[in-house]
């Protein structure tokens, strides 16, 4: 308390500069925040918002009421003072489930203006940016926004109607559903196999970087199924106390975690109906196309259906939550990401009710060009949120069977 009751002098001796004399009661989130210590910051590069995210830890590390909400606040309370290092492993922890916004007594409108969530938002994709691989890529992830991701799937899909009416038309007589009689296997496979092993590489060093920096230690097995078991889950999702994220209000809701596990899982589902196809194709020597009731086909109809539900109810609550609770200049990518793999997904289950019929050419350059757009845009979009957040997770669980020297969480 000795602590909190320091940051309460220090906001005070800068309450008039910060609130301009207003009441508490037309008091208003603004862009700057009250600045609560005078002395020079741990790390002297701090960008602004990781010095916000800084300045916010501090405080909640003096009230920790919000220790039991998610794995942030733990985490916390091993560090007196925050680093660079330490900020980007916090952010990357966050699930922006909003609960300690709500919860929070120095919340907008008081003039401490704690916001964890959008905080943590602003330097999640700032960490993004700053150990994307090649480096000079990193600016992508400001200008991957969802007209950036619409004109890309766009461009491609003009350029393989093109190049499937030169090949004989995007009207055709039925051909029995083989895609490979308008583009050949072997093309495609290179083309989209080239662009997901760059996405690949791309992602792997950005987050083997981010895994340097944060000092993380040795990984053991049970850090490995700790951290595993609450990706897969998506725990953090559920506030702390199993009923879910507070959305545009008080209220708890289960539906962000539903829709991400809808869409994690439609996507890994369609993901593996590739590979299976794969080793018909490769192993077997079996080649498409597949009957209905083929593993792959089953995999990738069911995948497909979870990932239009999934993006669907994402978009849905991303339009309507409000901006207290992350950071709106995201939401262009985070839209941009949700419409292709709703695009992906539609026009996917459309191609398969159609291969039989003359339109299958269109409708496979419609798919397979948004498919293309979406592995351009991966290493430098909302995709990467998962890789990093992951790791992030990986730390907690390594660090949490560590000696906690500083014992604040059990003070």
């Amino acid at each position: 308390m000795q602590q909190l009751e320091e940051l309460t002098r220090g906001a005070q001796d800068f309450g008039g500069g910060a609130t301009g004399g207003r009441s508490a009661d037309d008091r208003a989130p603004y862009e700057q925040p009250v600045q609560l210590h005078r002395r020079k910051p741990q790390s002297v590069d701090l960008t602004a918002d990781e010095a916000e995210v800084a300045r916010v830890m501090q405080i909640c590390n003096a009230c920790r009421y919000c220790e039991g909400f998610c794995a942030v606040f733990p985490a916390m309370t091993r560090r007196l003072e925050f680093g660079k290092g330490d900020i980007n492993y916090l952010a990357n922890l966050c699930h922006n489930c909003g609960g300690c916004l709500h919860a929070c007594q120095y919340a907008p409108p008081h003039e401490f203006m704690v916001n964890v969530p959008q905080a943590m938002a602003k330097v999640r994709v700032q960490t993004y940016g700053d150990y994307a691989w090649p480096a000079a890529l990193g600016g992508l992830y400001k200008r991957n926004g969802l007209a950036v991701s619409l004109i890309a799937a766009a461009a491609l899909v003009l350029f393989l109607a093109l190049a499937a009416h030169m090949a004989g038309g995007l009207l055709h007589e039925p051909l029995a559903g083989n895609f490979y009689a308008i583009f050949p296997h072997n093309t495609l496979a290179l083309m989209f196999g080239v662009v997901f092993v760059f996405a690949m590489v791309a992602l792997g060093i950005g987050v083997t970087r981010f895994w340097r920096d944060v000092s993380p230690g040795a990984a053991s097995g049970p850090a490995l199924a700790e951290a595993a078991h609450d990706a897969l889950r998506l725990r953090y999702l559920g506030g702390g106390h199993g009923k879910g994220c507070n959305d545009e209000d008080d209220a708890f809701s289960l539906a962000r975690r539903r829709f991400h596990h809808l869409t994690f899982y439609g996507f890994m589902l369609c993901f593996a109906a590739t590979c299976v196809a794969t080793l018909y194709h490769y192993l077997l020597d079996w080649h498409a196309p597949y009957p209905f009731f083929s593993a792959p086909v089953l995999l990738g109809t069911v995948g497909g259906i979870g990932l239009l539900i999934g993006p669907a109810g994402l978009l849905w609550l991303n339009v309507k939550r409000h901006p207290l609770q992350g950071d709106t200049a995201q939401r262009p990518m985070d839209r941009g990401f949700i419409a292709l793999l709703f695009l992906i997904s539609l026009t996917g289950l459309l191609l398969l009710a159609l291969r039989d019929t003359q339109v299958m050419g269109l409708m496979l350059a419609l798919h397979l060009g948004v498919v293309m757009a979406l592995f351009l845009t991966l290493p430098y979009g909302k995709f990467a949120h998962g890789i990093f957040r992951s790791a992030a997770l990986l730390k907690f669980a390594i660090e949490k069977r560590q000696p906690n020297t500083l014992g604040l969480g059990s003070d």
